[in-house]
């Protein structure tokens, strides 16, 4: 009995296995349009095309052009606040410095190689449906807390020299953004230029 049941079993996992590659396909697909279209932008068929799936199958796992944007929203936020999270968690017993440049190092490689198209989309927003605006209010506010508690320990502890950090922080998001549109990994081998463009954004904190 218990060889008939895994038997079952095992095409039943690879079948949610497929559902779930699928998924995630779709979702990168519609995020790589929103970053080029935007929200009015993006249709369900040209999502469709990008998976090489018939428009019926795409209504199969969204059941609307809304569910689709709110599931790549989620999956974004998760990934990324995942990815600060544990780079942050491994850094937990060094400076705020220290801290603050794993932060500004793992942001660039989220922007650069994970999520190339996530830098186009947060720099030039444009207009969204009031439920997805305010998920996207919400995820900058958990992301920048991430970095503002790092900054505010920094200060504290006299690493930091910065009159405003708010300001300071905006800046931060827009060397990194901004770098992602023309920083390419594959040109930069040796990461020379990333870590450039790290330690420019930490001078906008660092103590003269």
């Amino acid at each position: 009995m218990a060889s008939t049941v895994d038997e079952a079993a095992a095409p039943a996992g690879r079948a949610a296995r497929r559902r779930d590659r699928r998924k995630v396909e779709m979702i990168a697909a519609a995020l790589q349009i929103l970053s080029s279209s935007g929200y009015q932008g993006m249709r369900f068929e040209d999502v469709a095309e990008r998976t090489d799936i018939a428009k019926a199958t795409l209504y199969h796992y969204f059941p609307s052009k809304d569910a689709l944007v709110s599931a790549a929203l989620e999956k974004l936020t998760t990934d990324v606040m995942t990815r600060l999270g544990e780079a942050l968690d491994a850094a937990a017993d060094r400076s705020a410095t220290d801290q603050l440049r794993t932060l500004v190092t793992e942001q660039l490689h989220v922007l650069t190689v994970l999520y190339p198209e996530v830098g186009k989309l947060f720099s030039f927003p444009a207009p969204w449906p009031d439920e997805h605006s305010e998920a996207i209010k919400t995820m900058r506010r958990r992301h920048d807390q991430i970095f503002r508690d790092v900054i505010d320990r920094g200060i504290t502890a006299r690493e930091f020299d910065c009159p405003d950090p708010s300001v300071a922080l905006h800046c931060l998001h827009g060397i990194l953004n901004h770098a992602s549109i023309w920083l390419r990994p594959d040109a930069d081998p040796d990461n020379r230029t990333r870590d450039a463009v790290v330690d420019a954004a930490l001078r906008l904190f660092l103590r003269a």
